[in-house]
């Protein structure tokens, strides 16, 4: 595999930039999780010059994500780690933010619960885990745009599927997390922002 490209990531990068850098302004090590083509990581650290970001996916995604860091040469961005949730054991550094972006509704439920408690156990009180991608409220889509996503989704794998706003302030809850805001972004996408208590 070499570098790969996705046009999703081209189009949102830009606008997810925009809102969650005044988020990281206090934040020295944050931790993607399911860096897929190596982007995001890219375009946000070479932006985010005071933040080390580490990258991480299953092992398959990280030729790519080596491809393009390599073509970037930035010295605040680190070669990833294998992270396949509910498999990879969980890294033991604590980081100040998490960032993930169109994992939930790829992953079966089982492990973004998974995903939740891993990430709990690694930020750091008053951390942040930005959570980028669509949502449902009260178990109605957003758009019909959502819904045919979704459907296509099930398509692929029935485990997959947009995930409930509701289910995540619990999931949030549950692990020492608060929503400390919401973000409408383009396209039906939503931007979760939690922090972590103390």
């Amino acid at each position: 595999m070499s570098k790969l490209f996705s046009a999703a990531c081209e189009r949102n990068s830009t606008p997810i930039l925009q809102t969650i850098a005044p988020l990281l302004t206090d934040s020295k090590t944050l931790l993607e999780i399911g860096s897929g083509t190596g982007q995001h990581a890219v375009s946000f650290a070479r932006q985010l010059t005071h933040l080390q970001w580490q990258t991480s996916d299953r092992q398959e995604y990280h030729p790519s994500i080596i491809a393009w860091m390599a073509e970037a040469a930035l010295p605040n961005l680190l070669p990833p780690f294998e992270l396949n949730i509910g498999i990879s054991p969980w890294p033991q550094q604590q980081f100040d933010a998490v960032y993930t972006a169109n994992t939930c509704h790829i992953m079966a439920w089982e492990e973004v619960e998974l995903m939740f408690a891993g990430v709990a156990s690694l930020l750091n009180v008053g951390g942040m885990f930005l959570i980028y991608g669509p949502f449902n409220y009260a178990g109605e889509f957003a758009s019909a745009s959502n819904q045919q996503f979704d459907a296509s989704l099930k398509q692929q794998a029935t485990h997959m599927g947009i995930r409930d706003i509701e289910n995540m302030f619990i999931l949030a809850s549950q692990h020492g997390m608060r929503m400390q805001d919401d973000i409408a972004m383009p396209a039906n996408n939503r931007l979760l922002v939690l922090s972590k208590g103390g």
